[in-house]
């Protein structure tokens, strides 16, 4: 099979598409041919040699969702059979051909989308089903605060947001993204600068002074403690990214007088049960909404393999609205 491999660490240059040794399912697992895979901010931090594969992944191949079609079953297979259209998160492996999977932590695509709009799906909208319903407890009638709104989870938490009948505050550095967020669930929101002095003023108009029930933080850095200055009593942060800086100054007399809760999620290196866990509450609730087009993905552009530097150069411009995908063909 083909596949994009981190030849090292570096800039988008030390990627090569090379043919490597096929993969193989094992007990209860699937081999999937992967049709096409969306990038992410952890294929970036793998290349660049700071986010390193969980154990069992592959170590010079990223890729952490996929979309494609079942090419065979491993022994005690029961859920699949080959030619079923699949997709799902993984730890590591999806910009390749074949990758293999658990039979429990894929799901069937919804006969609306295509490979390549599948594929901008399962990280996006597993992510932010997790972290706004299974963890947060996101209610019909909260307010909900999304952290760089036109990403591609950003977009996946407004819909899914809005669908549940809360109502959506974003930010961005961009205006552009901001207007074209309201397309996707986005009430209102703010084009923020190089501080966010101006975040608290507009919360407080947007939610007549409660502030925010839950918050998205994809951010981290000075967004952290903006999150909680504007936070609701017994508000909820979920901080899932740090690419705004991995520290920040934090007032704890906030979070004690507001109840808050502060907490941080990430997918990857969770473990098979906490994955197929996830990846069954997002097929249980959101997948009727895909299927409806209540919700949608939203991709940007699409690279073939062969130009997978170019992929991650785009990505890394942060001029995308929603998700770069791969087309593994």
């Amino acid at each position: 099979m083909r596949a994009a491999i981190i030849t090292s660490f570096g800039g988008p240059e030390v990627l090569a598409v090379r043919e490597v040794s096929d993969p193989v399912a094992g007990e209860a697992q699937v081999l999937v041919r992967v049709r096409a895979s969306a990038l992410n901010r952890a294929d970036i931090l793998q290349r660049l040699g700071r986010y390193p594969a969980p154990p069992g992944a592959p170590t010079d191949v990223a890729g952490i969702e996929f979309a494609g079609e079942v090419a065979a079953c491993g022994p005690g297979v029961t859920r699949w059979q080959p030619g079923d259209r699949v997709y799902g998160i993984t730890g590591g492996g999806g910009h390749a051909q074949l990758l293999v999977a658990h039979e429990r932590t894929i799901v069937r695509i919804p006969d609306r989308w295509s490979f390549i709009e599948a594929a901008a799906i399962p990280e996006a909208f597993i992510t932010a089903h997790d972290a706004l319903v299974s963890q947060a407890g996101l209610e019909a009638g909260e307010s909900v605060l999304i952290h760089a709104i036109g990403s591609g989870v950003g977009l996946a938490a407004s819909q899914l947001a809005h669908a549940l009948g809360a109502r959506v505050f974003g930010t961005t550095r961009s205006r552009a993204k901001l207007d074209r967020a309201r397309e996707f669930g986005m009430d209102d929101g703010l084009v923020v600068g190089d501080t966010l002095d101006t975040l608290g003023s507009a919360v407080d108009a947007f939610t007549a002074g409660a502030g925010i029930h839950v918050t998205l933080d994809l951010l981290g850095g000075p967004y952290l403690g903006a999150s909680l200055r504007v936070a609701a009593l017994r508000g909820r942060v979920m901080l899932v990214g740090t690419i705004a800086g991995a520290t920040s100054t934090l007032d704890h007399r906030i979070v004690l007088a507001r109840q808050l809760t502060l907490r941080g999620t990430v997918l990857r290196p969770r473990s098979l049960a906490e994955k197929v866990a996830a990846s069954e509450a997002f097929d249980r609730d959101v997948t009727p909404l895909l299927a409806a087009g209540s919700v949608r993905p939203v991709v940007d552009c699409v690279f073939p393999l062969g130009e997978i530097a170019a992929a991650h150069a785009a990505m890394e411009s942060n001029t995308t609205f929603g998700k770069v995908v791969v087309d593994l063909g």
